[in-house]
């Protein structure tokens, strides 16, 4: 149940909810800002606690899948059930959890928020099966928002480009330079810096609340990451891309 001021008395399902832009769009629907949070089991006391309920919070492994872009990964070496397996993380999931709650949704007016991905819009190199299940979820959510308005329900996604998240730091700890990493995914932002969960969530629940005449809209959350040309060259495909 939402406790704050702009979305009170609202019942919010939020998938992933145990870390990264998940946990931050639990807690700034549930005003639990001030409270540290470790992992899924201690999400929940917190948030029980704070007499929020709790539904099957997902394990933490597939939030990381969800919110944070894959290892570098050629196509060559993906395998289609591979790719099937993303699918069912990153669409088949979302399809499933707007078919079962759009019921209870359309009577109420409700809406759903997607999480989608700035790299859906410009591509991203290396990772073919992520960008294509990403932008899945935007054609998803412009489609379901056509034949949801008849019933008063919005259906909205935001695209984050780089958020520092559990995920993120991990991804980073496991280069050769974690330093330079953490830099390269700041420098994608014309503001200089990555995004925050929190900042996330505030997005969320502007389109949650504010947003009333807004449907099928994906809201880019990328400190200017998608503005300007990128300088490009062709690409040696023996190169590793790095040329």
């Amino acid at each position: 149940m939402a406790s704050g001021q702009r979305y009170p008395g609202r019942v919010v399902i939020v998938t992933g909810g145990t870390s990264g832009i998940g946990e931050g769009i639990v807690r700034e629907f549930g005003e639990i800002r001030d409270m540290g949070v470790g992992n899924g089991k201690r999400s929940r006391e917190i948030l029980q606690k704070k007499g929020i309920r709790v539904f099957n919070l997902c394990n933490i492994l597939s939030l990381f899948l969800c919110q944070t872009d894959p290892p570098d990964q050629r196509i060559d070496d993906v395998s289609a059930q591979e790719f099937r397996n993303l699918m069912d993380l990153n669409i088949v999931s979302c399809f499933l959890m707007a078919k079962f709650a759009l019921p209870y949704l359309r009577k109420t007016k409700g809406n759903i928020i997607n999480v989608a991905s700035i790299v859906a819009h410009f591509g991203q190199k290396l990772a073919v099966p992520y960008v294509a299940t990403k932008g899945a979820v935007i054609a998803m959510t412009k489609a379901m928002a056509i034949d949801e308005s008849q019933y008063g329900v919005r259906v909205n996604s935001i695209s984050p480009s780089n958020i520092w998240t559990p995920g993120w730091e991990k991804l980073a700890s496991q280069a050769a330079n974690a330093e330079a990493m953490i830099k390269e995914g700041k420098d994608a932002q014309l503001m200089g810096r990555m995004g925050t969960p929190a900042e996330c969530a505030k997005a969320a629940l502007y389109l949650a609340s504010d947003a009333t005449f807004c449907t099928g809209t994906n809201l880019f959350l990328g400190g200017g990451a998608e503005l300007g040309y990128g300088r490009k060259s062709h690409q040696d495909p023996n190169s590793g891309f790095d040329s």
